[in-house]
């Protein structure tokens, strides 16, 4: 153990001394490991996604164990990001945290300041206010130019559709949705031997128009693929167990 790094090996007592000890640590990895000294933003943005999914993962099994491994493993990522932009002069890890500080007491002025509406609903509608504020989304455009394009596919839909219902006095109901599904699917059925680009966009179209009935009936649209995948994996090995 090379004496320079000795201090490493002790654990934290507290969680500003965990963190240093972790920024201390990833500060020497991206000195000494040829690996860590060629990464960049875009290079740890797999990583970032793969993470927090593993974390989600260990949520979804109730595996507490698993669920402290993985999000240390998120934090190392914050972490790594920050290590790089501090190379780049660009910020901090301090800079990181204060911000999502100061962000948690301007968005919870029910908490921090005199406001007494504490009720679900009114913090939620006062939190989305404050953030479109924050972000200038003061017109349909803006809030939905707003949602990450690197989110996966559902969640954007589902986000993206959220924003324009709010600019629209009323939502669809659930028979306009189902017509549209139905639309949909008959465009495809109508062009089932088309070129490989136009079925993939009908398809894209039916994909959206049923994300878009799911949003509302109010269900989650990920997990109940995510159920329908779990389904169809049982019945698969029901069916082979039969055999």
């Amino acid at each position: 153990m090379r004496e320079e790094y000795k201090p490493l090996m002790e654990t934290a007592e507290d969680c500003g001394a965990a963190v240093r000890r972790l920024d201390a640590i990833v500060a020497v990895l991206r000195r000494e490991c040829p690996w860590d000294r060629v990464q960049t933003h875009t290079s740890l943005r797999r990583c970032m996604i793969e993470e927090a999914y593993e974390a989600a993962d260990a949520i979804d099994r109730d595996d507490t164990a698993n669920l402290r491994e993985e999000l240390g493993d998120v934090l190392l990522q914050v972490v790594f990001h920050a290590s790089l932009a501090d190379a780049e002069g660009r910020f901090r890890l301090a800079d990181v945290i204060n911000e999502e500080c100061e962000k948690m007491i301007r968005r919870h002025p029910h908490v921090f300041s005199e406001e007494s509406d504490k009720t679900v609903d009114k913090v939620l509608q006062r939190w989305e206010n404050i953030k479109e504020s924050e972000h200038d989304e003061h017109d349909v455009m803006a809030r939905l130019n707003h949602v990450p394009r690197a989110f996966p596919a559902l969640l954007r839909c589902r986000k993206l559709i959220e924003k324009a219902v709010e600019d629209t006095s009323k939502a669809p109901t659930p028979e306009q949705a189902c017509r549209k599904v139905k639309f949909n699917l008959k465009r495809i059925e109508d062009a089932v031997d088309g070129s490989e680009e136009e079925m993939g966009m009908l398809t894209g179209d039916l994909l959206f128009s049923i994300v878009e009935l799911t949003e509302i009936l109010g269900t989650e649209p990920e997990e109940e693929l995510a159920k329908a995948a779990d389904r169809f994996l049982e019945n698969i090995q029901r069916s082979r167990r039969q055999r």
